[in-house]
């Protein structure tokens, strides 16, 4: 595992105190108007390397070099609310494939996703060969819980769980493994807009999600590192149903103080 370190280059450092004033763990300061740590211990967050206007600050260990901002690219916001407004989860999907190149733009907004103390402990398991296998693996273990599941629940009763109950034949299944659960959904969230930017449907599958994480064979088949759990499973395809309005919701519950 390559080791990462911030590097300070002083010859470059023009004392601005940029990097200090942003620096979450306010482990950076000015001394003769250079900027240097005052612990070794960084959680190694970027933020100092990302606004350094002369690159003087860097952090070692990385494959890929930082990309340089070209103007500021906002969202239209009520493009954005409309985006959220008319998405729906999508269970029917037409039986065409997604190309890889949609794939990777998808993993790479999971990967770019911001995560608590900068953990980046989110990684991904890319269902495709094995998407059938792990499927068959999750009904067969819902279908044993079921009748208990049936005394409970009238919902239950009516639910029949067939071979395509957790993917519904949608034709890439993205499984997220991660340390902190939440870093997990945020980064499912994040690959959900690129997913619909991309024209495709999305179902986040929390049953399949329970289920690989109850099943000490399905986290076997999936190679869950110790230490991980499944954060969240999206379901991806080119969706076969078109909604054409946006459906109720309560009222806004906010209080400002």
């Amino acid at each position: 595992m390559k080791q990462h370190r911030l590097m300070v280059d002083t010859n470059k450092c023009v004392g601005c105190g940029v990097c200090a004033r942003v620096c979450a763990a306010q482990n950076l300061e000015i001394d003769r108007k250079k900027v240097k740590l005052r612990l070794d211990d960084c959680i190694l967050c970027g933020q100092c390397t990302g606004v350094c206007p002369t690159k003087a600050i860097s952090i070692s260990g990385y494959d890929s070099e930082q990309i340089d901002k070209k103007g500021d690219t906002r969202l239209n916001p009520d493009e954005v609310l409309d985006v959220i407004r008319f998405r729906r989860t999508i269970r029917q999907f037409k039986q065409k494939e997604i190309p890889g190149e949609v794939i990777e733009k998808i993993l790479e907004a999971g990967r770019l996703t911001h995560t608590a103390k900068n953990m980046q402990d989110v990684s991904f398991v890319v269902l495709d060969q094995e998407k059938n296998r792990m499927e068959q693996a999750a009904v067969s273990m819902f279908k044993k819980i079921k009748p208990l599941a049936d005394l409970f629940s009238p919902m239950a009763r009516n639910t029949q769980i067939d071979d395509h109950f957790f993917f519904f034949n949608a034709p890439t299944v993205i499984v997220i493994l991660a340390k902190d659960k939440t870093n997990g959904i945020l980064a499912a969230q994040n690959m959900e807009f690129e997913a619909e930017a991309n024209g495709l449907g999305v179902l986040f599958s929390g049953f399949f999600t329970m289920a690989a994480n109850a099943s000490p064979k399905i986290k076997k088949a999936l190679k869950v590192p110790k230490g991980k759990r499944v954060a969240m499973t999206l379901v991806l395809g080119y969706p076969d149903v078109k909604f054409l309005r946006s459906v109720q919701r309560k009222k806004l519950d906010v209080r400002y103080m």
